[in-house]
Parts: C-alpha cells; sequence; structure tokens
C-alpha cells in the first residue's frame, strides 16, 4: 500500500511499515515543518493515504473539506510503537480494501472508517 506518514509518526513505526512491504514516504524525510495543508497535498501528489496522530486533519477533511485519498488517524497513545506498528499492521491486513479515500479512527480496541472526501 502507497502511504504517507506524517511527522507524528515514530521512525520505528515508518521502518516497520516499509519492512511489511509497504511504499512509505515520511514527511520527516520530504519536507519536514510544512503545514497540515501541505502534508495532504503531497500524499495526493505521491497517490498515498495518509498516516497520522494529529486530529486537525479530521478539521481539514470535515469542516474546510479538502481533498485527499484516505486518512488514518491513530489514537494509540500509551501504546509503545512495536504495538502501534501491530495494530497498524492489523488495519491493513483487516480493511485494506476500504482505506482509500476513507477518514480511518484507528484505536486500541476498535477502527472507524467513514467516507471521506475525494
Amino acid at each position: 500500500m502507497k502511504l504517507i506518514a506524517d511527522e507524528n509518526i515514530d521512525r520505528a513505526i515508518v521502518l516497520q511499515l516499509r519492512a511489511n512491504g509497504h511504499d512509505v514516504s515520511w514527511i520527516c524525510e520530504l519536507s519536514p515543518s510544512v503545514s497540515d495543508e501541505v502534508v495532504l497535498e503531497q500524499a495526493i501528489l505521491l497517490g498515498a493515504i495518509l498516516v497520522t496522530e494529529d486530529k486537525d486533519f479530521g478539521e481539514l477533511v470535515y469542516r474546510r473539506k479538502l481533498a485527499h485519498l484516505g486518512v488514518i488517524l491513530l489514537r494509540l497513545e500509551g501504546l509503545d510503537n512495536a504495538s502501534k506498528a501491530q495494530t497498524l499492521a492489523d488495519v491493513f491486513r483487516d480493511y485494506s480494501e476500504q482505506l482509500s479515500g476513507a477518514f480511518t479512527v484507528v484505536m486500541p480496541d476498535s477502527v472507524r472508517l467513514r467516507p471521506g472526501r475525494i
């Protein structure tokens, strides 16, 4: 799966996603400290789903109706990076066909998918 990881996603998680076979671009490597709007633009340019821990993307997608190819918002506070990476791997395994264009919220015990704006 083609992904772009926001700069708030830990390096260990990015490396694990890559090890799992995902094509992951990372904002820290591409253009650190850019605005959230630019992150969404980069995701579209790369044809990627955004993985982030930043709740502000909900406002950008739903209030401001900015285009995206899919957003995965991680709400996994308190979990170590290995557990976060495993949770993401489970999400990709179980929901891969539903992630494109969706706004997905991943919590330790649940996953919520909402149709988004492409």
